[in-house]
């Protein structure tokens, strides 16, 4: 199954994300998906936006690297398991960027969220510098050996957001998509459940393109998720 994930990152009250999951289970209405659709709401709105029907998962944005202890404002997987969390996002680029967080502290995250029973969405891209110098193919290699400890056989999904076109509206070509698809497929042929997502400034305009064109699995969204009807045609749905 394709995957549509929503990050909406420090975006929505809990009564906003209650509308948008009025407008989205409107859309869908009662019949079956054959893609798989994921919101990452803030930590303050999974229950309001969680569906009753179960026609789409939820995910937290982020992860604590313990298990649990005296660690003030942290969330554990275990927490993220109970408050009814599918997937866990793992080392956005703006968790790399802003927040300075490097392999070896992704890689504890990796572990714990798979000791709660969930499953990451793992987040690799190279910068705008990184791939002026030709170093995109060498970027996605190192990142990717923070998967070395994950277990094979897990479901993983993993996500190339180049750092470049996050929310600056130049998504990659579908040729650039289709590359890095074919390097980390390669990169992780060992996976036996894999799925290879893309982000970085998708719209309704560009995801069925995007999708034809590069062969990814789907993609994880920003800005253009935060409008159901907007996150729902990028997803296929019709009106």
């Amino acid at each position: 199954m394709r995957l549509f994930v929503a990050n909406w990152k420090m975006h929505k009250s809990r009564s906003e994300a209650r509308a948008f999951v009025e407008q989205l289970g409107a859309r869908i209405g009662d019949r079956p998906l054959s893609d798989e659709l994921v919101l990452a709401p803030p930590l303050t709105c999974l229950d309001a936006a969680r569906d009753p029907k179960g026609r789409w998962s939820l995910a937290a944005q982020d992860v604590a690297a313990e298990a649990e202890g005296a660690f003030t404002g942290e969330v554990s997987a275990a927490m993220l398991a109970d408050a009814g969390c599918r997937y866990v996002i793992v080392g956005h680029s703006e968790r790399r960027r802003i927040f300075g967080e490097e392999d070896d502290l992704l890689a504890r995250k990796l572990a714990r969220v798979r000791e709660a029973g969930l499953a990451p969405i793992y987040c690799l891209g190279e910068s705008e510098e990184e791939r002026s110098k030709g170093q995109t193919s060498s970027v996605l290699e190192r990142q990717t050996r923070t998967l070395a400890g994950d277990p094979v056989d897990a479901p993983l999904v993993v996500a190339y957001e180049p750092v470049w076109a996050i929310g600056t509206g130049r998504a990659a070509t579908p040729e650039d998509a289709a590359a890095a698809r074919a390097q980390l497929a390669g990169l992780l042929s060992r996976r036996r459940n894999l799925r290879l997502i893309y982000g970085g400034s998708v719209t309704p305009e560009n995801a069925a393109e995007l999708l034809r064109s590069s062969s990814v699995d789907g993609f994880l969204v920003g800005g253009a998720s935060l409008d159901a009807p907007s996150f729902a045609r990028i997803a296929g749905l019709a009106a």
